[in-house]
């Protein structure tokens, strides 16, 4: 038996060793038939040795695995987007803004070219492939790792060890190569081609039988290693590091010491990107050295550190019909473009936002224009121009809506704001929906089983007109609408009932109030500690609490004086919802650090960066990005920003260690 498991160990190390040399380094040393029959050999003795079944067996490439649910993940690290330039000035803008934060510190970047496909966070434990999840909101996406599993050029088992959990991310795509052959067979099958490779690498990703991805010859090139205490000095050094323990990382990255040598890099791949085997967008710029980089740190969505540099937009032209108006949650008006299908980079495009009347009125736009239609670096296609030497006879100027098309209500413009908005919070059907659909959403309540299409629906038939009337449904009421059947009742019954475990910051963030977003119904709900205290407070001890502006305060206190409003959170706490704290949660919780305010900056060794920060918010105190005059300490690891001691320095903050800090709070 120990020469059996020796010969498949054997086996399974040759076979990952060729796997590498051919989806890696496309430079094979056996061929497909000799590498066929190790694999049939490997296969035929874990079937007959299945003591000896490992998860991460070549032979599991292949599929088979069938995932009806995909279960949402919590990113350990944030998965931020991108800042988007299109010109040179923006790049030149952008390093402006670095300097001021720096100093007179010399930079050095890197320049890789911005693959268009499918975002992944990819989990090593011992050296194997744990999870791969999908970006999905940045902070929680889908557990795709069944799937990912069939992408040969991902490593199973890393071909060096590396400490006991490592991240790394990348892009799923789908090279265009592969994408034609899979649209010839679907042409020859009498099936509709795929539309584009972005989108179907996408999809791939959520199919529910993985031996169907395993058949999609998609690829994943790596481009950033996630960790607080890396041996390594620069991003570049990661990747090179990421390429030896058996990723793809390509090839085509430069460093760059000056936004000359950006711009030749840029200049050369907006020529040259039509010869790459996959599509391509842009160009994504990082400050390369690890330590400026934690120096510089992050706005609320994105590294200061990084920049996407998109390259221009295809445009495609085509006439403007009619233009329809939607209602927000919020009551907000928003005018949509009808448009002549037109091709536009793979998509065809049929609508395309409008944005306000200002845009309309700044375009000259009237109907039956030939207008200039274009993606850029949005989702949502919108309108560049108008086409004025082919404006016809019978092209009619626009004349912006004056009443809510759904109710309608007439509209009100308020002071300083671009957009129109229907007052009608509580009778306009499209108001009240989408407040609904905001409730029930993954990020907020997060309810299973139910959808917008099956809000719509229970609205429709008078079963509900608000969030709180949900926790009043019952199953003989859904079970005769239409598509809906006992088990689809059974579900949505359970997963409204499970909702009631969801924590208080959520539940706040579900209840749709105007500029509190999740990250400031969680500082309220630590603050506070339950509604009612929430409700009741001042204007003047509302602007006190972090991070909570004029802004914010004034939509709290509206909110709250509405008598709707409060109805519906009193029948919420009927119900049995979270509108409180969990004091046992915060068991740990101290207030050691109360009115302290610090800066952490290097990389520790006694925890994570992460854990740190969550250490000092735990015990009371605040993390913030920069140096100030606010500022009561700065944490400082190996290699701190250079700048953040000089400024330390000069405004006499304390500099401490790790070592320091945990005597505080023990």
């Amino acid at each position: 038996m120990t020469d059996i498991k020796s010969r498949i160990e054997d086996l399974r190390d040759e076979l990952r060793e060729h796997n590498y040399r051919y989806y890696v380094l496309d430079a094979p040393t056996i061929s497909d038939f000799e590498f066929d029959h190790r694999l049939k050999e490997l296969q035929i003795l874990e079937q007959q040795h299945p003591e000896y079944f490992d998860p991460n067996s070549p032979t599991q490439r292949v599929g088979g695995q069938v995932t009806k649910n995909f279960n949402t993940v919590v990113h350990k690290n944030r998965m931020y987007s991108l800042d988007n330039s299109y010109s040179k000035k923006d790049i030149e803008d952008w390093e402006v803004r670095n300097q001021k934060i720096l100093g007179d510190v010399p930079l050095e970047y890197t320049c890789e070219l911005k693959y268009d496909g499918a975002s992944i966070n990819l989990t090593y434990v011992d050296g194997k492939l744990d999870k791969a999840v999908t970006r999905g909101d940045g902070f929680m996406g889908d557990d795709v790792t069944a799937n990912v599993k069939t992408i040969r050029s991902i490593p199973l088992v890393l071909k060096k060890p590396v400490r006991n959990y490592f991240e790394i991310r990348g892009e799923i795509v789908l090279p265009l190569a592969g994408f034609a052959k899979m649209n010839e067979e679907r042409i020859e099958a009498g099936e509709d081609p795929y539309r584009n490779p972005r989108n179907t690498a996408s999809g791939s990703l959520k199919l529910q039988d993985s031996a169907e991805v395993a058949s999609r010859p998609l690829d994943c090139l790596l481009y950033q290693v996630v960790a607080d205490d890396l041996e390594f000095n620069t991003h570049y050094e990661t990747l090179k590091f990421a390429g030896e323990i058996g990723f793809k990382v390509p090839d085509t990255i430069k460093r760059c010491r000056t936004t000359g040598e950006i711009y030749a890099f840029l200049d050369h791949w907006d020529k040259k990107r039509q010869e790459l085997p996959y599509e391509t967008d842009g160009v994504v710029i990082k400050v390369n050295s690890l330590a400026l980089q934690d120096e510089l740190g992050y706005t609320a969505k994105s590294p200061r550190w990084a920049l996407a540099y998109k390259f221009k937009a295809e445009q495609a032209v085509t006439i403007l019909q009619e233009v329809t108006y939607q209602v927000g949650r919020t009551g907000a008006i928003t005018p949509v473009a009808n448009l002549s299908p037109v091709d536009l980079a793979g998509t065809i495009v049929k609508r395309a936002s409008l944005h306000n009347a200002d845009q309309i009125e700044k375009l000259g736009l009237r109907l039956n224009d030939t207008v200039y239609v274009e993606k850029g670096g949005e989702i949502i296609p919108k309108i560049v121009g108008v086409d004025l030497t082919r404006r016809s006879p019978d092209a009619m100027p626009i004349r912006y809506i004056t009443q809510c098309p759904d109710c309608g209500t007439a509209l009100v413009r308020k002071d300083g704001d671009a957009k129109h908005y229907c007052p009608n919070e509580f009778g306009c059907p499209t108001q009240i929906t989408g407040k609904i659909q905001h409730f029930i959403s993954r990020k907020a309540m997060n309810i299973e089983g139910l959808g917008a299409e099956t809000v719509e629906l229970l609205y429709k038939n008078g079963l509900i007109r608000n969030f709180a009337d949900l926790y009043e449904l019952k199953e003989e009421q859904i079970i005769p609408l239409e598509r809906m059947a006992e088990r689809s009742a059974n579900n949505m019954i359970k997963g409204i009932e499970a909702s009631k475990q969801i924590s208080f910051e959520k539940v706040l963030f579900a209840l749709g109030i105007r500029f509190v977003g999740e990250t400031v119904a969680k500082k309220l709900a630590r603050h506070y500690k339950g509604i009612d205290a929430l409700m009741n407070a001042a204007y003047e001890e509302l602007i006190l609490v972090d991070e909570i502006g004029e802004k914010i305060a004034a939509s709290l206190i509206n909110y709250f004086a509405d008598p709707g409003n409060r109805l519906l959170v009193e029948r919420l706490k009927m119900y049995g919802l979270n509108l409180s704290i969990d004091e046992s949660l915060y068991a740990d919780h101290t207030d050691k650090l109360k009115g302290l305010v610090f800066v952490v900056s290097g990389v520790f060794h006694l925890l994570s960066r992460n854990e740190l920060k969550k250490s000092i918010e735990d015990n009371g105190g605040k993390v913030t990005g920069s140096i100030s005059k606010k500022t009561t300490y700065v944490i400082a690891g190996d290699n701190m920003g250079p700048s953040k001691k000089e400024k330390a320095d000069i405004l006499g903050i304390p500099i401490i260690s790790e070592q320091d800090y945990m005597s505080m709070v023990q």
